[in-house]
């Protein structure tokens, strides 16, 4: 028995016409909604801006500072995520407050006690938190505290230690550069001493070189207020010749100066082998924040929080593991994001997505919800467009054969003229494709076509012979 089915080509040509035809359906009939859906999505991505710019600037400090190394740091750790940090060197806290305050910075290391911060708060800018401890270090040199810079013949061996700032007078004093902060903060540790500055032979020469003149006994003390990382810090601890102020009236002076505490240098912190140093060292501290304005995007924000996280949250010289970054010690108000990234749980996709999509998701998921609520009912008319197009391809041919019909009854219209267009008719419905679903509706259209041919037919054939149809 012969196999009459078609080829396998043009079956599968036929399935691939008919999925063809189905995708473009349905893409039509969705079409008008998709259109709205992108349309609403386009104006939310605009509007909400979620995408950051791909450079920062971030204001450090002096070149060889704690701050410099911490900014490279947050530069190393942030390039990961594709940005940018554009690294600001500055002479210190006091010139960081003044870059974000004029946008030359968007982010910047400022120490607690800078100015008028509730001013600065007023003026839009916030804190990502709080990060680490910067203590004032007083270095000097024992022999200076000596009458006249001279060892008395009578003298113990030993020469007397630095334990309270009015033993400053009349020393070589430096108290760091103009716009590092220190000097504002040491005027007011020598006011509350009792002090003036016109007491004190004062100078403000950068760290390097003031260090180097302390060694050289060109000056008598020097005042820094720094990170321990700070190498300037970590030379003049283990100098021979250089000791560091152990102030027993920190407590006082801390309560005196709010933005100020007291933090102990343990025992043999520097160098356990050398036990250096050789007892507990009291210490008052600043507390170092990182701020920012609100004119930094809040997807940067975001991301110099959750970088503070990973690299202040381990212990350090003057504090436990997670003791920082903290929102408890800052000054300024905390922003969304940095009280989120330290106080908060972080969405579970930021563990598994790129910081792109992840922060794309965390800023558009309201839209994408609301998107979703609208698109509900809304979807509910995609099936009938669908039905509607699909329908409408066999039902427009209904109009023709409704004309051949109404011919039909028209004694004068040529017989052989409709069944030409019948015999059109069905030809064209003979080449219609549509789904299987719908192919009943296009089997009626071939159908009546047919009826209609038949009873042209059969009308024209009992005209011509009456007497027979008789």
């Amino acid at each position: 028995m012969a196999d009459h089915r078609p080829p396998v080509t043009q079956r599968l040509r036929l399935a691939i016409r008919l999925w063809v035809l189905s995708v473009r359906d349905m893409l039509a009939s969705a079409g008008p909604v998709l259109l709205l859906a992108g349309g609403l999505l386009a104006a939310a991505y605009w509007w909400l801006d979620p995408q950051p710019p791909r450079t920062v600037t971030l204001a450090t400090g002096p070149a060889g500072s704690a701050y410099a190394a911490f900014g490279q740091r947050y530069a190393d750790a942030l390039a990961r995520d594709g940005i940018r940090v554009r690294l600001l060197a500055t002479e210190g806290t006091a010139a960081n407050l003044q870059a974000l305050r004029d946008g030359e910075a968007d982010v910047a290391f400022v120490r607690g006690g800078s100015d008028d911060l509730g001013a600065d708060a007023d003026a839009g800018l916030m804190s990502l938190g709080a990060l680490f401890y910067e203590p004032v270090w007083l270095f000097y040199r024992p022999a200076a505290l000596w009458p006249h810079g001279r060892k008395p013949t009578a003298a113990p061996a030993s020469p007397p230690a630095l334990t309270s700032l009015t033993q400053l007078r009349g020393l070589r004093v430096n108290i760091d550069q103009p716009g590092s902060g220190v000097p504002d903060l040491m005027r007011r540790l020598l006011d509350a001493n009792g002090l003036t500055p016109q007491a004190l032979q004062l100078s403000q020469q950068p760290a390097d070189a003031a260090a180097r003149a302390l060694l050289a006994g060109r000056l008598d003390a020097i005042v820094l207020v720094t990170a321990p990382e700070s190498p300037v810090v970590q030379r003049l601890l283990t100098e021979p010749g250089i000791a560091l102020a152990d102030l027993p009236q920190a407590d006082a002076l801390a309560r005196r100066l709010p933005f100020l505490q007291t933090v102990t240098l343990p025992r043999g912190m520097v160098d356990l082998a050398r036990d250096l140093p050789p007892h507990d060292i009291g210490l008052l501290a600043a507390t170092t924040a990182l701020l920012t304005s609100e004119d930094t995007h809040p997807a940067l924000r975001q991301l110099f929080a959750q970088t503070a996280q990973q690299l202040h949250g381990g212990a350090g010289w003057f504090n436990r593991a997670r003791d920082f970054p903290n929102t408890r010690t800052s000054e300024l108000p905390v922003s969304p994001e940095g009280d989120r990234a330290i106080n908060g749980t972080p969405p579970f996709w930021q563990r598994y997505l790129p910081f792109w999509a992840s922060n794309l998701l965390e800023r558009m998921w309201l839209v994408i919800g609301g998107l979703i609520v609208l698109l509900l009912p809304l979807s509910r008319v995609v099936p009938p467009l669908y039905t509607y197009r699909v329908r409408q391809r066999v039902f427009r041919w209904y109009a023709r054969l409704r004309e051949v019909e109404l011919r039909m009854d028209d004694p004068e219209a040529p017989a052989t003229e409709l069944l030409d267009e019948l015999d059109e008719l069905d030809r064209v419905a003979s080449q219609i494709t549509v789904p299987l679903a719908h192919a009943d509706e296009l089997y009626a259209l071939r159908n009546n076509i047919e009826k209609t041919r038949r009873r042209l037919l059969g009308g024209r054939a009992a005209a011509d012979h009456p007497a027979s149809a008789a």
